[in-house]
């Protein structure tokens, strides 16, 4: 099997940081697999806390997780309202190529950019 094994985020907080993904990632259903990392099942993502000033740097604009409905976008949505978390675009029914999803796109507490988004189709 060929895939990714893990992707790490370097964060400010640690502490506010666990607390934004454990919502997050609860809602579409990946599981907390030790005190700072969370998994699908097949790929996982941890967090480090680091003394570092965020700066604009090249690489991915955003990391987009699978939604199994649409429903779930929506829940999404409703945690990042109350959360009071920047919502750049959605939840929205967008079409790319004749291929259609339902997505918002979103920053995390540092800034990243997320996406969660149905199966296009």
């Amino acid at each position: 099997m060929n895939g990714i094994k893990h992707i790490e985020f370097w964060v400010s907080d640690l502490k506010q940081s666990l607390v934004f993904y454990k919502t997050l990632f609860s809602l579409i259903n990946w599981e907390q697999v030790d005190e700072n990392g969370f998994s699908d099942g097949q790929t996982k993502i941890y967090f480090i806390e680091q003394d570092v000033k965020p700066q604009k740097t090249i690489g991915p604009r955003h990391i987009c997780f699978l939604a199994s409905s649409s429903k779930v976008v929506e829940d999404v949505a409703d945690f990042l309202y109350k959360n009071k978390s920047q919502i750049i675009r959605g939840p929205i029914d967008y079409t790319y190529k004749e291929k259609h999803a339902y997505t918002v796109d979103f920053k995390d507490p540092d800034g990243y950019i997320l996406e969660v988004a149905t199966e296009s189709i």
